[in-house]
């Protein structure tokens, strides 16, 4: 248990928050899973709010033309899990098709809404709302157009704005009033009108008052069926900006409305999961969602099963959690990122990146191979070794010690017991547990005169082991946990060490046990991600007892670590998930990409199906490669546009010629392996 003489504002119950603490307004409890309660929002007869399951819903991606095409990928979708089908109707022929869509469906005994995804096209929307039984507008494109321009608005002059804008969406609402058809209110990061920009910036600040300024209109008009989204592709931004609007609704009295979560373009394969569930998942634990869609660019049927596991996660996690003290006072900004402050200790720490450990205290290291799978390479010729860079820094081998010196690049953690014995104290360090540090302090016995790594669990804090944590310099936190809320629990720590002013650096220890394969990335990158997101962590270690393979841990590691903008070790692809808009067959196009720029570190690259998604939604990527038509190609530097119409066979290598000209390009064999 929690020793009593902690912190005052730290109850021995779990209970809410403050509330008079408005850090800590955008979710119901920091400590409990409490969903937020909202209101209902009837979407033919598949209703969402928090009285209701969290929703499953996908997109489309054949041209909304094809009736037949859409048909049969809704169908998919539908077996595959989706709760919800949304379509995009860019022009009026599309939402005119929807009518056809949806009469195929229901004619073949599938009664799922239909959602109309709306872009630029206001008669599109009102047309389609009187047809499927939701509409989705972007605030940033619905009655603006982006030229990216910076525009010194007086008042007065943005008051008239809003005027417009209210004529412009006023018909759209009453439509929606008159026919019972849904509406998500969805801002895109990305796609920020030149208006908000001009006044907010390019900041969660900016995408809540984008929304909000519809949703006023919409409750003026006593109109309330309505969803909200925030989406971003930096999971980081989404994050905050969520947090930011539900705190807003609260403030403005507004009505709690169901949010729609999403990373949008989040990827392809594990990166894409990863993003998604670092967004996701943060929220989710929090209380926060009441449907998710995840972007993937793969098949719109795979997106469903990897929504559905984020969710399960919480279907029980009331009973199955164990109790965790309240937070009273949260010392952490969440609508913003600040790293907490640590002191260094070796290279953890202080202005150090994240540290990546590699759990082998289950795989003896006996010969040099073994340590291919994270990232450290052994050349006999040379007698030397490389790293690539997703290279370990450091292994944990338990009781079994190395068999051969390792690499410098990398560095050995033995438990306590067998350091102690060891012939190279020097170059190895110690994992003590918290018994076995207080006792080493107390009694006087030798610890690294540098570097100390000591286990803790939030149940085992006591004032005692933190005024020693305070004191001591060599000191590295490994925390973990066992309760199935295991984020907050671990939150909940990092909490209580910058309450008592303790700035010790911490390394963040999961282990899945029993978990399926396919949702540990989702898992890990909730549990550990959410962490970093919010600058807790100075390093990660995961293990996955029975089936993880050291090789796809580590790359996970270092995926966790890349999504939450931590430690950029790889090149990072924006790609969107493929839509009816979409101009050239995305999933081959991205992996052609891949397979051409995957060694270019730190390089960030956006790959659009259409202009909708353009330079907007790849707002913080180096470059950009949009589809503008059929097989034509827009390049980008940043969101300027540098080569138009580029035939799509020799896009790829007109953008590897603009990277080359910028000088960050590198010959794939200059690279390590």
């Amino acid at each position: 248990m929690l020793d009593s003489l902690l912190t005052p504002s730290i109850s021995a119950t779990a209970g809410l928050p403050d509330q008079s603490n408005p850090a800590v307004l955008y979710t119901p409890s920091l400590t409990q899973y409490i969903r937020r309660k909202t209101i209902t929002v009837n979407i033919g007869d598949v209703p969402m709010g928090s009285d209701y399951p969290i929703r499953v819903q996908s997109m489309t991606t054949i041209d909304t033309m094809d009736t037949a095409g859409s048909v049969e990928q809704s169908i998919r979708m539908i077996e595959a899990g989706c709760e919800y089908i949304r379509i995009t109707a860019p022009s009026v022929k599309e939402a005119q098709n929807l009518e056809n869509i949806r009469k195929e469906l229901r004619a073949r005994g599938y009664t799922t809404p239909l959602v109309a995804d709306i872009h630029f096209t206001p008669n599109a929307a009102e047309l389609a709302a009187r047809i499927v039984e939701k509409v989705r507008i972007n605030p940033g494109n619905y009655a603006d157009r982006k030229r990216f321009e910076f525009i010194d608005y007086t008042d007065d002059a943005y008051a008239a704005e809003m005027e417009r804008i209210r004529a412009k969406f006023l018909p759209l609402v009453r439509i929606c009033k008159e026919y019972g058809t849904a509406m998500r209110i969805g801002t895109n990061h990305g796609s920020l009108s030149d208006r908000i920009l001009s006044r907010y910036g390019d900041t969660p600040v900016g995408m809540v008052e984008s929304a909000l300024e519809f949703l006023r209109i919409c409750e003026d008009e006593q109109y309330y069926n309505i969803v909200l989204s925030m989406k971003s592709s930096n999971p980081q931004v989404m994050v905050q900006a969520y947090r930011l609007l539900v705190q807003r609704l609260d403030q403005e009295g507004l009505k709690p409305y169901p949010l729609h979560l999403g990373v949008t373009e989040a990827g392809e394969a594990e990166d894409g999961r990863i993003k998604s569930a670092l967004g996701i998942g943060t929220l989710l634990e929090d209380g926060i969602g009441d449907t998710v869609r995840v972007s993937l660019t793969e098949e719109p049927e795979r997106e469903a099963p990897v929504a559905q596991a984020l969710i399960d996660r919480y279907t029980k996690r009331t009973e199955m959690s164990q109790p965790i003290p309240a937070i009273n006072t949260y010392p952490i900004t969440p609508f913003q990122y600040t790293r907490r402050t640590t002191h260094s200790v070796a290279n953890f720490g202080g202005q150090n990146v994240p540290r990546v450990i590699a759990d082998f205290s289950r795989t003896p290291v006996v010969v040099h191979d073994d340590l291919k799978p994270i990232g450290h390479f052994y050349l006999p010729e040379p007698d030397k070794w490389r790293m690539n860079d997703l290279g370990a820094d450091y292994i944990y081998t338990g009781k079994h010690p190395a068999a051969f010196m390792l690499p410098n690049g990398l560095k050995q953690i033995l438990d306590y017991g067998i350091w102690q014995t060891t012939t190279d104290i020097l170059n190895t360090f110690p994992l003590l547990t918290a018994a076995e540090y207080i006792q080493a302090e107390t009694e006087k016995m030798p610890l690294h005169t540098r570097l100390n790594f000591v286990q803790l669990s939030l149940p085992e804090c006591s004032k005692n082991l933190l005024d020693r944590f305070r004191d001591d310099q060599t000191v590295v936190l490994l925390i973990k946990t066992d309760n199935a809320h295991a984020m907050p629990e671990l939150r909940r720590l990092f909490v209580e060490l910058i309450n008592q002013s303790i700035t010790t650096p911490i390394a963040v220890q999961r282990s899945y046990s029993n978990v399926p394969d396919e949702d540990v990335p989702l898992y890990a990158a909730t549990d550990v991600g959410g962490l970093l997101i919010d600058g807790l962590g100075d390093g990660i270690m995961l293990a996955q007892p029975e089936s993880g393979d050291l090789k796809t841990l580590n790359s996970l590691a270092f995926g966790i670590l890349q999504a939450a903008r931590t430690r950029i070790t790889k090149t990072e692809y924006i790609s969107c998930p493929s839509c009816g808009r979409t101009l050239f067959d995305l999933q081959e196009t991205t992996a052609r990409i891949r397979q051409r720029t995957d060694h270019l570190k730190g390089v960030k690259i956006g790959i659009m199906g259409c202009i909708v998604n353009g330079p907007g939604e790849m707002a913080d990527a180096d470059y950009g490669y949009v589809g503008i038509g059929r097989d034509k190609i827009a390049l980008y530097r940043g969101q300027q546009v540098i080569k138009k119409s580029v035939p799509a066979d020799r896009a790829v290598d007109e953008l590897i010629e603009l990277i080359r000209e910028d000088a960050r390009w590198i010959e794939p064999g200059l690279v390590h392996e």
